[in-house]
């Protein structure tokens, strides 16, 4: 049975290897696929456009792509024309795929109060690509039933260290005192994985977040703590507090985070664990 990614850069690469490593067949879709593992059977197609060859025996189908442009048809094309044209791929090959998990975000929710959201929070974004989300997952929802959101918070980790090189470098940090979430990237990976193939009934939709939101600022202590390099300026701009994000559905699909909290997925990241991909 084989393990399909549409789309597969950094996070996907990751989920891709944890794939292999148990003994399923994966084929990756992706514009340049020269550059996977050889773990990973790649193949080149521009989703946007094009209907992919899939493999008739693919049993988990993954979502995973990355806009090219953060603008509303730069989505558009690659979410909503991107998934269309997956899924047109896999019944085109008459497959039936027992998980089909699609990767969202967190934007879809325009809270900014910091308040507490889980997935019962209506998804209401504050901006144009956050609704093309909410589009391309009631798509999914509505061709593929029983299928699986999994809405991502901030992804950091190997080869993801803007945030850590501008406290290295003194640079002022914005937004001090409003709420971040985020995730490992390995947890993550981990996540689509345990959601397709461990979880008995995965929900329809599940927040990927670690166990603790913290404001901005306090990552900003810690993390010049961890450099020892003088503490940034930390700048409160604007009336925005974010939101505060839960993860008990995740968890209670039996799934453990490899990195619980922000500290720990730092440090590991400063000890240089893990592989950036490209």
């Amino acid at each position: 049975m084989s393990v399909l990614l549409a789309g597969c850069g950094d996070l996907g690469t990751e989920a891709a290897l944890r794939f292999a490593a148990t003994g399923r067949r994966v084929v990756a879709l992706r514009r340049s696929p020269a550059r996977l593992p050889t773990a990973v059977e790649g193949r080149s197609v521009d989703l946007t456009c094009e209907v992919p060859e899939v493999p008739g025996d693919t049993d988990i189908v993954v979502i995973v792509v990355t806009a090219d442009r953060r603008t509303e048809d730069g989505y558009r094309s690659t979410y909503v024309d991107g998934l269309a044209n997956t899924l047109a791929g896999v019944d085109r090959a008459g497959a039936r795929p027992s998980r089909v998990l699609l990767v969202s975000s967190t934007s879809v929710y325009g809270v900014d109060d910091g308040s507490w959201v889980d997935e019962d929070t209506r998804a209401e974004p504050a901006s144009a690509t956050g609704s093309v989300l909410v589009e391309a997952e009631r798509m999914l929802h509505d061709r593929v039933p029983g299928s699986i959101v999994l809405r991502l918070a901030g992804l950091y980790g190997p080869g993801r260290g803007a945030l850590l090189d501008r406290v290295r470098e003194g640079v002022p940090v914005s937004n001090a005192a409003s709420y971040t979430n985020r995730i490992h990237r390995d947890d993550a990976a981990a996540a689509i994985v345990h959601l397709t193939t461990r979880a008995e009934r995965p929900a329809a939709v599940c927040l990927g977040t670690d166990h603790a939101p913290v404001e901005r600022g306090e990552i900003v202590r810690f993390l010049a703590g961890q450099l020892d390099v003088p503490l940034p300026e930390l700048q409160r701009a604007g009336s925005s507090r974010g939101k505060r994000f839960r993860n008990d559905r995740l968890v209670a699909s039996g799934f453990t985070f490899e990195y619980p909290t922000y500290r720990e997925g730092y440090r590991a990241v400063l000890a240089g664990h893990g592989t950036p991909h490209r």
